[in-house]
C-alpha cells in the first residue's frame, strides 16, 4: 500500500509503527506483569495465557506494517502440519535480525508462541527487556571454562537456570526455541569456525539438552525451521524499508529420539558425544537443503 513511497521513507514510517505498536501493547502487558508477582498460582497461569494474547497481538500488528511496507513473497512449506495446542522444541538456522520476525510473522497462532533462551545482559534492553521477562523468556547467563576455572561453584548453574525457566513452561503449550549456532552466520564467523558446512555455522547441542532434560517428556516433536533469503542475508532496515523480495521457509517434524530424554548431559560424556552427533546429523541435512534452496531460488538480477 506504500510501496509509491521512496524506501527510506517507508523504513521511516515502518520504524515509527514499530515503535507505537510495541509501546501500546507494553502499557497492556507490564500491569499484567506487576499483578502476576502475587504467589497465586490460578491467577498467574491466568494472566500468562492474557499477557501471551497481548504478544500474538503485538506480533499480528507487525506483520500489518510489513504488509504496508514491501510487497515480500512468503514460500512457506510444512507450517500446515503445527498445532496451536501443541509442545514443541524448535531450531532455525539464523542468519539475520529479521529471522525472528519472519518467523513471527509465518507461526504466530499457529503454534505455541514461540520462548526464546536470551543472554542475561538482554533483560536490561528498554522495554522490550522488560516484555521477556513477563513473558518468561529464559535468561540465560554464560560462564567461559577460565571462569569456571576460578569460581567451580557457578558450574551447572546453566542447567539450574534451564530447569527454572521450564518449570513456568509446564501449565501451558509452548514452543521452547533456540537458535543451535547461538549467533547469525556471518563470513566472518564462517571462517573463523572453519565450519565444515557450507551454509551453517557449528551447531552447539548444550541448550537443547537441557531443555529435554528438564520437560523432555512434554515436548512432541522437534520442529526444525529452515529459512532461506534468495537475493542474500537482509539487514532489519531492509524489512522496515519493505525491499525484501522473497522469503522460503520450510518446516520439518521430527521425532525426538527416546533416548535423548532425561539425560545428563553435563555429566555423561557418552550421552554428550551421542546427542552432539545427532544435532551434526540435523545439520548436514538442513546445509543440503540449503544447497537445493539456492539452486531452486536463485538471486534476482
Amino acid at each position: 500500500m506504500l510501496y509509491f513511497l521512496p524506501a527510506p521513507l517507508r523504513g521511516t514510517l515502518s520504524l515509527l509503527l514499530l515503535i507505537l505498536n510495541t509501546l501500546f501493547w507494553f502499557s497492556l502487558l507490564f500491569p499484567c506483569a506487576l499483578i502476576k508477582l502475587l504467589p497465586i498460582p490460578r491467577l498467574q497461569t491466568m494472566l500468562t495465557r492474557i499477557m501471551i494474547r497481548i504478544a500474538e497481538s503485538w506480533m499480528l500488528c507487525n506483520s500489518g506494517w510489513m504488509r504496508l511496507a514491501g510487497r515480500t513473497e512468503w514460500d512457506i512449506q510444512g507450517h500446515e502440519q503445527l498445532n496451536y495446542d501443541g509442545w514443541y522444541l524448535v531450531t532455525s538456522n539464523h542468519q539475520s535480525w529479521v529471522d525472528i520476525l519472519a518467523l513471527q510473522h509465518n507461526l504466530s497462532r499457529r503454534m505455541p508462541m514461540l520462548k526464546f533462551f536470551l543472554k542475561q545482559e538482554l533483560i536490561w534492553v528498554p522495554i522490550i527487556g522488560i516484555c521477556w521477562w513477563a513473558l518468561d523468556f529464559p535468561f540465560m547467563k554464560r560462564y567461559s571454562q577460565a571462569y569456571l576455572a576460578k569460581h567451580p561453584e557457578k558450574a551447572g548453574q546453566d542447567l539450574l537456570a534451564t530447569q527454572r525457566a521450564c518449570e513456568k513452561f509446564k501449565t501451558t503449550p509452548v514452543a521452547v526455541f533456540n537458535f543451535l549456532e547461538g549467533t547469525r552466520l556471518t563470513p566472518e564467523k564462517h571462517a573463523e569456525q572453519q565450519s565444515p558446512y557450507r551454509y551453517l555455522l557449528r551447531p552447539k547441542s548444550g541448550g537443547v539438552a537441557f531443555v529435554l532434560d528438564a520437560m523432555g517428556e512434554q515436548l512432541r516433536s522437534l520442529v526444525d525451521i529452515t529459512i532461506h533469503y534468495p537475493d542474500g542475508n537482509p539487514t532489519f532496515w531492509d524489512l522496515l524499508s519493505g525491499r525484501i523480495r522473497k522469503v522460503v521457509m520450510r518446516c520439518q517434524m521430527r521425532p525426538i529420539p527416546a533416548e535423548f530424554i532425561g539425560k545428563d548431559y553435563q555429566n555423561d560424556a557418552a550421552f554428550r558425544a551421542d546427542f552432539q552427533a545427532w544435532i551434526n546429523r540435523l545439520w548436514e541435512e538442513k546445509d543440503i537443503l540449503l544447497a537445493q534452496l539456492h539452486r531452486d531460488y536463485p538471486r534476482a538480477r
